[in-house]
């Protein structure tokens, strides 16, 4: 039986997908298919590397520093998050905090890091032979959220955030084989995104990137569609949705030091589901 796990992400709340996949580790499952949406991308890099806690300290105490989240870079570079800091300074392995690379491309595990061509709007899933040592260009990619960020950069394209164009990649998964799906949202499973949120994002982005503004209008309305989606194959067996009762008042990049550790808690705590779901036939 193939196994896969998506963590859609969601800015600093995804420290809740953190605290899943610690637990994971903790119990010692992994995963055939792994794939990771913006912040999720980071969380499941961290977890095939099979670095428990290492994600939790990216959550609850970097975005607390200026160097990351900050007013000031925004100033000096137009992206209010400096993903350079985060995935290369912090990660490169001269860094504070370096991600185990050998381990990470030695795992059996396939990797699908979600992003979206900033040109056309489409899905871009980079996989492991997409990093490089020192270089985890695709991390930023996928985290590149349009008006707060500028576009990554790869190659000849530019890149946004992974949720503008494939928010639940839940038919990716099953297209790459899985047999059975955990699919870990940041946000209540029956909480509806609203379509308002982005506009004003879209707005900043039209002139240069009008389809990247056109998938971002529309994510709501997929990422909708595709937590439906995830409620019928659950139904059938094939998927086990793993979210939080409530994120109070926690959002995309709330910095709130007791909520974050909060939200990692129960993302632990909500993970002892998952051995049965993976073990049931």
């Amino acid at each position: 039986m193939k196994t896969g796990i998506i963590d859609v992400g969601g800015g600093l709340r995804g420290v809740y997908g953190a605290g899943v996949l610690d637990r994971c580790l903790d119990n010692g499952i992994s995963f055939d298919v792994c794939i990771g949406v913006s912040s999720g991308s980071a969380n499941v890099t961290a977890f095939v590397a099979a670095q428990k806690g290492r994600n939790h300290t990216f959550y609850t105490d970097y975005p607390f520093r200026k160097e990351y989240m900050s007013v000031r870079n925004f100033l000096k570079t137009g992206s209010y998050l400096n993903l350079d800091y985060i995935y290369g300074t912090l990660s490169n392995s001269d860094g504070e905090n370096p991600l185990n690379f050998e381990k990470f491309k030695s795992s059996a595990s396939d990797v699908f890091v979600v992003s979206t061509n900033a040109q056309t709007g489409e899905a871009k899933y980079f996989t492991k032979d997409d990093f490089l040592s020192d270089d985890y260009s695709v991390l930023k990619a996928s985290c590149a959220i349009p008006g707060v960020c500028k576009p990554v950069k790869i190659g000849a394209q530019q890149y946004f955030d992974g949720a503008l164009s494939d928010a639940v990649p839940v038919e990716k998964a099953f297209s790459e084989g899985c047999d059975r799906v955990v699919l870990i949202l940041n946000k209540p499973r029956d909480l509806t995104a609203l379509t308002k949120n982005d506009f004003p994002l879209s707005k900043i982005i039209e002139k240069n990137y009008p389809a990247a503004a056109r998938a971002l209008r529309a994510h709501a309305l997929e990422y909708n569609l595709g937590v439906e989606l995830a409620k019928k194959n659950e139904k059938s067996g094939r998927l086990l949705i793993v979210s939080p009762d409530s994120v109070g008042e926690m959002k995309t990049l709330s910095k709130n030091r007791a909520a974050l550790e909060s939200l990692y808690e129960k993302g632990y705590s909500d993970a002892s589901v998952i051995p049965d779901f993976i073990k049931s036939r």
